[in-house]
């Protein structure tokens, strides 16, 4: 176990300097793509012609989206640049959180029961926690409950939140209850590891 933390240690230490230096130049190349697409580059120069064959392609799922939304195809390099730098910060974050559930996870084996089961608890906790957020973001971006992607929150966190909803006064249009029973799930679990 321990070793497993020490290999993400050195991972993360020789992924961060990467992922900085990958989105820099990312950045310098769509720079260059915006430049070309919005004609401040000569449009029949060589430099236009290798972003025309060679990098736009690869932002054009991301610039139909753009168009679809009403946008214009110039955005398309920055909106590219902003879901790399995105998805690289993610990827760090869940490689930084898998270290630390690894970390903890040998620290509780080591320090007998009680730190085990405290720690399957917090997990316990914490998964229903995300799961209530992840139903917060679903009714912010329209995630229906009869989608896979959004089903297993639903199917998680309505147990709880409506005999809430039926108990707490309407608010309008917004509903409280995710962040009454919220307050409630960490009431309850300083409750239980306590």
């Amino acid at each position: 176990m321990n070793s497993a933390v020490l290999v993400l240690d050195a991972v993360l230490k020789l992924l961060q300097p990467v992922v900085f230096a990958g989105a820099a130049g990312f950045a310098v190349i769509c720079g260059v793509d915006w430049l070309v697409r919005t004609r401040k580059i000569g449009p029949f120069s060589p430099i236009a012609r290798f972003f025309r064959t060679s990098v736009e392609p690869l932002m054009l799922p991301v610039e139909r989206r753009i168009v679809r939304a009403g946008g214009q195809p110039s955005q398309a390099p920055w909106w590219t640049l902003v879901a790399v730098v995105v998805v690289g910060i993610v990827g760090m974050s869940l490689l930084e959180f898998v270290r630390d559930q690894l970390a903890t996870l040998a620290f509780a084996m080591s320090s007998g029961g009680s730190a085990l089961f405290g720690l399957v608890v917090r997990w316990a906790f914490a998964l229903v926690r995300f799961a209530l957020l992840w139903r917060v973001i679903a009714s912010w971006v329209g995630g229906l409950p009869e989608r896979p992607l959004w089903r297993w929150s639903f199917v998680i966190t309505e147990p709880f939140l409506a005999p809430l909803r039926s108990v707490l006064p309407t608010m309008g249009p917004f509903d409280i209850s995710p962040i009454v029973a919220w307050f409630i799930l960490s009431l309850l679990e300083g409750f239980v590891v306590r």
